[in-house]
């Protein structure tokens, strides 16, 4: 099977996936949410994101990171030459826990599968693991994100050997400033590790908005979901 034919064979089981995903009813905040929250980006993406789990406006949206913590993350990505589109951003769980609450052992059972097979169909070089929860559950490593935060290893996951890159959530410099440095260093490496050259973008100050901001409604249809 050549690449391109590959490519589209993924594609097709990447929308049946999503099609199973948003009927998912195997732990109880189906009960809760307004939408599953999938994942969203480039499915052929060298680079995905893994986060925690929808906040309000992802759980309104369908879409991962539209609040202040993915205003960050964009901003992050376009220090180093990266939008969006060049990557897949998802998260651990698909629904909101109820008030963002951590997400509890159970739930991360009952969907960690559904992230497993994202990896394996998307097949990216790396995965960037952003906060705790995705950390240790990819890494298989209790440790926490500040011992382990910068410091790529090389794991299996399902069929797919890929490079972990843990990183702290953009959340953290949202309400301690002096963590955006230590997220900007992070994501200065991704270049390097990517392969590529590094960007030269100038930085622009963040505010600590802890209240999420929606983005446009057309960026749904701006993301290659599929």
């Amino acid at each position: 099977m050549d690449a391109v034919a590959t490519s589209e064979a993924r594609r097709a089981e990447l929308v049946s996936l999503f099609d199973a995903v948003s009927s998912c009813t195997a732990c109880p905040l189906a009960e809760t949410r307004t939408k599953v929250v999938f994942g969203a980006g480039n499915a052929d993406a060298e680079l995905m994101f893994v986060g925690e789990a929808p906040g309000f406006h992802e759980d309104q949206q369908g879409i991962p990171f539209v609040g202040a913590a993915g205003k960050l993350l964009e901003r992050l990505l376009g220090e180093i030459g990266l939008g969006r589109e060049d990557v897949f951003i998802g998260n651990v769980l698909k629904c909101r826990p109820p008030g963002n609450r951590d997400p509890q052992l159970g739930e991360i059972e009952a969907c960690q599968d559904h992230l497993f097979r994202q990896i394996e169909l998307i097949q990216p070089r790396i995965v960037a693991t952003l906060g705790n929860f995705a950390t240790k559950l990819l890494s298989g490593n209790p440790a926490g994100i500040t011992r382990v935060h910068g410091v790529e290893q090389s794991v299996r996951l399902g069929n797919s050997e890929v490079l972990l890159f843990p990183i702290y959530h953009p959340a953290a410099a949202l309400y301690t400033r002096a963590m955006l440095g230590v997220l900007e260093e992070d994501f200065a490496r991704l270049p390097q590790l990517l392969g590529r050259e590094p960007a030269l973008v100038p930085s622009e100050p963040v505010s600590p908005a802890p209240d999420a901001t929606p983005v446009a409604a057309e960026l749904e249809a701006q993301l290659d979901l599929f």
